[in-house]
């Protein structure tokens, strides 16, 4: 053989090797998961937290997260303390009362004191660094373990999931408690998208529009800065291909709802218009219902009603100085699933584990699937 064929040989076996590691990262990474069952609870504190992390963007998987985070420390790194405080304080509430293992392992008690504390980082007006603001956080996110173990029975007999229901009322309950001219945990007022513009300037600058669609999707973490944010989805595209093209896209339908209202520009450029869309898109088009052609119109739609939705709520909470942060895509996608119609009822994913790419078959093919499951 000669030194050119043994070279060629080399590289191509590295280059397996690379994929190798790369598919392992893949997906929800049950592997993983199941090798840190015999792990010290640090160790197992660790994933579950990283997974948390994910979460917040209807992602699994602890590559994932720990990309996330790294995107947001290089957003800003106080805003990455702030979020990881309250995600360890929702999480080790969770262990504390007694919470399933299989729901914690999940991060399913991470996500809301991560977004809870993160949002109020962003509304404080106190600046970066100001280490009183980490007492609120801790007990925000403690608070949403407390409000989803509430909820979670109500919503259950719905089959409704509680989703960000607790991150979205304990985030108003503090900004209503505290609000803007408080001597200790002062905050900004929220603006409303369809406040008047202050020139009367209608001409729209195509490359901010198009890097708004892109930050969309950043605002989920509350994140406005372009790097960090092609970071979060690259992080989605390792769990799933199908949720990282259904986050731009409704990234994309936010934008273009926001243009056809005309919601102010600074909106539209920073992603603000895009994230409900993204989340509601996400949520439909691959979380909660097998990908086909119908669900795929229905996320569509579900995009443009949480971003319509998000406009309208904005406009009337910020009278009171209110963010209308994700209600608008909580409340549609709960309005989704109530839809009793067989064209999307019968595609309704029961139990969310893996990966959408691993629900590409027939509704009876998935169904019989999840019957055999339970019979193990």
């Amino acid at each position: 053989m000669s030194p050119e064929e043994k070279s060629s040989k080399r590289s191509e076996g590295l280059r397996q090797r690379l994929l190798h590691k790369l598919l392992y990262c893949t997906g929800d990474m049950q592997h993983l998961h199941t090798l840190m069952q015999d792990q010290p609870l640090s160790v197992q504190l660790l994933e579950w937290s990283l997974r948390g992390v994910s979460s917040v963007i209807m992602v699994d998987n602890p590559v994932s997260g720990a990309l996330i985070l790294i995107a947001l420390t290089l957003s800003s790194p106080w805003q990455a303390v702030l979020g990881s405080v309250g995600l360890f304080a929702s999480t080790v509430t969770a262990i504390i009362i007694g919470y399933e293992r299989v729901e914690m392992s999940r991060g399913q008690y991470g996500y809301n004191g991560m977004l809870v504390a993160l949002l109020i980082g962003v509304f404080s007006a106190a600046g970066d660094w100001y280490w009183w603001l980490l007492l609120p956080a801790c007990l925000a996110g403690a608070t949403t373990t407390f409000v989803s173990s509430g909820l979670a029975p109500v919503l259950d007999r719905w089959d409704l999931p509680v989703s960000v229901f607790p991150f979205n009322t304990v985030l108003l309950l503090y900004l209503s408690c505290t609000g803007t001219s408080n001597p200790y945990y002062p905050n900004y007022p929220a603006q409303p998208l369809g406040a008047p513009l202050i020139n009367n300037n209608t001409q729209l600058h195509m490359p901010k529009l198009l890097k708004g669609v892109v930050l969309g999707v950043g605002q989920i973490y509350a994140c406005d800065v372009l790097g960090p944010t092609v970071l979060i989805l690259g992080a989605v595209l390792l769990f799933s291909p199908i949720m990282a093209l259904h986050a731009l896209l409704g990234s994309g339908i936010g934008t273009l709802a926001g243009l056809s209202v005309s919601v102010r520009q600074d909106a539209l450029y920073s992603g603000l218009t895009g994230f409900n869309g993204a989340l509601g898109c996400m949520a439909v088009g691959g979380l909660l219902f097998t990908l086909n052609w119908r669900t795929h119109v229905f996320a569509i739609i579900c995009a443009f009603l949480s971003s319509y939705a998000d406009i309208a709520f904005s406009n009337v909470l910020a009278n009171m100085g209110l963010p209308s942060s994700s209600w608008a895509a909580t409340l549609t996608v709960i309005l989704m699933l109530l839809v009793t119609g067989r064209a999307l009822s019968s595609y309704r994913i029961q139990s969310r584990q893996n990966s959408p790419e691993q629900y590409l078959q027939t509704p009876s093919q998935w169904t019989e699937n999840n019957i055999s499951s339970n019979l193990v």
